[in-house]
């Protein structure tokens, strides 16, 4: 495990030390629709902290209107979502993209680019991110394949809660990780096993020796860019409970070290969620097996990321653009996936209502059967926010909880969260 942690570090260091690619300047003339979608998808990718980096699929339309000393250039662009992590140092345009049967993500953009004096800027862009096949089309193609889980499931936190306990016990690392981000679940039925997760997700180093005995909740992440990274998968079935972790870890951004008598500055993480625990669960302390006795398991952590076509001030109703829904509690079976689509650009409406999500069935599972019995609803102390003020300020709240949202740029102000339901 130590060699390959090393080994894995070794590649992170090459990826980190290769040059950017050199950005073709973007000229106001009819030669400017490649340059002008290249430095878009740069600058989407550069303010899209969470979840994962997206290429450009297709140029769908471009529109240019000159003005004086330059021009405006408003895109219409179709974007793949890749399999590099945020926090991977791999260059997008290098990322791979995923299959239709590993259900891919695709972001419907509107990009509007000033060019003043030869210099290009993108003051703003609107994206509609939404799974390329609803659970009902893919169902018609592939009826055992796995669907999309909420990034707050229940059930699938606590399978990610054994993997990052798994990983820490397993490790040779210096200091302990917590859980940063659930970057998607995939989820399924199998006859001999039940319910399974193949999930990815990201652990963060903290201020904990390991080795220490301290409470969980003391475990601070060191600041982001002197914190080493790892990116996450793992299998857990219900019948059997955890079946593998695997990460890549990544080195910090900034290695110096600390002078004499200088602490570790503190610093906050703005997506790192808790998942309430319910009554009469008490928080483990954090020790290492050496200590004596296993390690107990670190609290869940909840991510709820809203998407869906937002809206910039200035024109009329938002496109027929439907978000998919998702939920699922601890305990219960498979869950519904209530899936609608979105087809057109976004539109830079501000007042419009919010999109109406449309639902359909949900999916089958292996063998053509129905989800399986003895399904029950939720408790109240089993129930989630459907999302959180998060990587997009709570602004795209009907949106679909599976997955990492393109927040709109600029981002807009908080909107107001209603409380959680209380026992």
């Amino acid at each position: 495990m130590k060699a390959l942690n090393v080994l894995v570090l070794l590649a992170s260091v090459v990826l980190l030390c290769r040059a950017s690619p050199v950005l073709e300047p973007v000229m106001c003339n009819e030669d400017h629709s490649a340059a002008a979608a290249r430095l878009a998808v740069h600058d989407i990718n550069k303010h899209h902290k969470h979840g994962y980096k997206f290429r450009l699929s297709e140029i769908k339309e471009t529109k240019m209107d000159k003005v004086e000393e330059g021009c405006t250039i408003e895109l219409h662009l179709d974007l793949l979502e890749t399999k590099c992590h945020s926090i991977s140092p791999k260059h997008f345009e290098d990322c791979e993209t995923r299959h239709v049967t590993e259900r891919a993500v695709i972001a419907n953009c509107t990009v509007m680019m000033a060019v003043k004096d030869g210099n290009a800027t993108v003051p703003r862009y609107d994206c509609d991110t939404r799974q390329e096949k609803t659970n009902r089309e893919m169902s018609r193609m592939c009826p055992d394949c796995p669907v999309l889980t909420p990034l707050n499931s229940p059930e699938a936190l606590t399978a990610i809660e054994k993997a990052v306990h798994e990983e820490n016990i397993n490790s040779t690392n210096e200091h302990f990780y917590v859980l940063q981000e659930v970057g998607r679940v995939m989820s399924g039925w199998m006859s001999s096993q039940g319910m399974y997760y193949s999930s990815e997700f990201v652990i963060v180093e903290t201020h904990c020796p390991m080795g220490s005995r301290i409470a969980i909740q003391a475990c601070d992440p060191l600041c982001p860019d002197r914190a080493r990274h790892a990116f996450c998968r793992s299998s857990y079935t219900r019948g059997s409970g955890l079946q593998s972790v695997d990460c890549e870890y990544y080195p910090a951004l900034n290695t110096t070290a600390l002078g004499p008598g200088e602490k570790e500055p503190r610093c906050q993480y703005p997506h790192l969620m808790h998942l309430p625990r319910p009554a009469g669960h008490p928080s483990p302390a954090v020790h290492h097996p050496s200590a004596g006795g296993g390690r107990p398991p670190p609290p869940p952590h909840a991510h709820g990321h809203g998407q869906g076509p937002p809206s910039f001030p200035g024109s009329g109703p938002p496109p027929h653009a439907h978000g998919h829904g998702h939920s699922s509690f601890a305990g219960s079976g498979p869950p519904p996936h209530a899936h609608g689509h979105g087809h057109g650009p976004p539109s830079f409406a501000g007042s419009a209502p919010p999109p109406h999500a449309h639902g359909h069935g949900p999916p089958s599972f292996a063998g053509g059967q129905g989800p399986p019995p003895h399904a029950k609803g939720p408790t109240n102390r089993e129930r989630v926010l459907p999302f959180f003020i998060g990587p997009c300020n709570g602004f795209l709240a009907y949106s679909d909880p599976a997955l990492h949202p393109i927040c709109p740029k600029p981002l807009p102000e908080p909107r107001n969260i209603p409380e959680l339901e209380r026992p």
